[in-house]
C-alpha cells in the first residue's frame, strides 16, 4: 500500500492514454528509419510456402507460392500506401488525405528495398497478407511518427474519465511471496512493497535504490499504468515494468523539474516487444510531453540481467547530459524562461535540434 503521509513525497502521478493522434506538418511527410524498422518473413510468421497435396492413388503435387516472385515492389510498396493512407493517416468519418499518396507511397518503397527481409523460401510479396500488411504499417508509421518527436505533432488522447493515474491510490492486497520491501535508506517509493515477477525485477530495486540520482520508483503492479498500442491491426494494452523518477540537473535548479522514466526489464525480445518499444519512443512518450501538465517522460529498455546496473547508470548519466546541452543552449540562445520541452520544441522548428 501506499504510504501516507511519510512518504508523501515520493507520490509519483502518470497520465491515462487512450490513444494518440498526430497533426501532420505542412512540409513533406519524412521517415527516420532506425533498428526497430525492419521486418522479416519467415515461414512462422507468413506460413509455409510450400505443401504437398496427396490423393488417395497418384502422385502428390507440390504446391508453392514460387510465383510471387514476380511481384515487383512497387507493387508492393502501393499496397502498403494504400493501407497507410486509409489505416494510419485517416481522421474518424473523413475522406482519405489523398495528397499524401505519394509520398507514403514513396516512404514504403524505400522500406521495401532496405528493410524487408525474407527467410525460409518466404517473398517479398506475402507482406501484403492483411495482419502482416498491419506490422509493416506500424513499422513505417513508427518511422514517420520519430521525424515529429520534439515538436507538438504528436498528441496523446486522455481517458476522458479518468485521466491521471498516482501511487497514492495503490492498495491491494496479494498472496505472493516475491516481495521486495522498500524501506530504504532512504526510501525511494511511495510503495511499502515491490511485488517482483522475476530476479530481473528485484535486481532492478535494488539498483534503482543504490542510485543516487533515483527520487522515487514504483513497480507497475496493480498501478493501472497502460499504454495503447496497435500489434497486427489488433489494439493491445502494454504494462511498462516501473516508473521512475530521477534528478537530471544539478545546481540550483536540481530537483525542481525532475525526469519521469517508464522503464521495461524484457529478456526475449519478439515482435510485440518491438512495437511496444516504437509505440513508447514515437507516440506516448512525444504526446505526453507535449501536454506539459505531467513533467518530462522517456522509457529505458533493459534487456539483459548482467548489465541491468551499469545499463541504467549509462541511460541516466545520458538524461543528464542531455538536460546540461538543452540548459546551456537555452541560455546561449536568452530563453531562460521556457521549460525544457517547449525549448526542445523551439530548437526542432530552427532546425537545430
Amino acid at each position: 500500500m501506499a504510504l501516507s503521509p511519510e512518504r508523501d513525497a515520493l507520490e509519483i502521478r502518470f497520465p491515462r492514454v487512450a490513444g494518440y493522434r498526430v497533426e501532420l506538418p505542412a512540409e513533406r511527410l519524412k521517415a527516420t528509419f532506425g533498428p526497430n524498422s525492419g521486418l522479416t518473413l519467415t515461414p512462422d510468421l507468413v506460413g509455409p510456402s510450400t505443401t504437398q497435396n496427396l490423393g488417395i492413388v497418384g502422385v502428390g503435387v507440390d504446391l508453392t507460392v514460387q510465383h510471387l516472385e514476380d511481384t515487383r515492389d512497387n507493387t508492393i510498396a502501393f499496397h502498403l500506401a494504400r493501407n497507410l493512407l486509409y489505416r494510419k493517416y485517416r481522421d474518424p468519418g473523413e475522406d482519405p488525405k489523398l495528397h499524401l499518396f505519394g509520398q507514403l507511397k514513396g516512404i514504403a518503397q524505400q522500406w521495401v528495398r532496405e528493410h524487408l527481409k525474407c527467410s525460409g523460401g518466404t517473398w517479398k510479396a506475402q507482406v501484403m497478407h492483411q495482419e502482416v500488411t498491419d506490422m509493416a504499417c506500424e513499422r513505417i508509421h513508427a518511422a514517420i511518427s520519430a521525424t515529429l518527436a520534439g515538436t507538438k505533432a504528436v498528441r496523446v488522447v486522455l481517458d476522458p474519465f479518468n485521466p491521471s493515474g498516482s501511487t497514492r491510490h495503490f492498495n491491494f492486497s496479494t498472496a505472493k511471496q516475491t516481495l521486495w520491501a522498500t524501506q530504504g535508506p532512504p526510501p525511494k517509493s511511495h510503495v511499502n512493497w515491490v511485488v517482483f515477477d522475476s530476479d530481473w525485477e528485484a535486481e532492478f530495486c535494488r539498483v534503482a535504490e543504490a542510485h543516487p540520482r533515483v527520487l522515487a520508483y514504483a513497480k507497475n503492479h496493480s498501478l493501472g499504468f497502460e499504454v495503447p498500442y496497435r500489434m497486427g491491426g489488433t489494439q493491445r494494452q502494454y504494462r511498462p515494468d516501473f516508473i521512475v523518477r530521477i534528478d537530471d540537473k544539478d545546481g540550483d535548479d536540481g530537483h525542481a523539474d525532475p525526469q519521469n522514466l517508464v522503464v521495461e526489464i524484457k529478456g526475449f525480445r519478439g515482435e510485440d516487444a518491438v512495437v511496444k518499444a516504437d509505440t513508447m519512443a514515437t507516440q506516448w512518450v512525444p504526446g505526453v510531453n507535449a501536454l506539459r501538465t505531467y513533467g518530462r517522460w522517456a522509457f529505458a529498455e533493459f534487456r539483459s540481467a548482467h548489465d541491468i546496473e551499469a545499463g541504467f547508470a549509462r541511460f541516466v548519466e545520458r538524461q543528464v547530459e542531455d538536460a546540461q546541452d538543452l540548459a546551456a543552449a537555452r541560455e546561449r540562445l536568452g530563453e531562460p524562461a521556457l521549460d525544457f520541452e517547449a525549448f526542445r520544441a523551439t530548437l526542432h522548428d530552427r532546425g537545430e535540434r
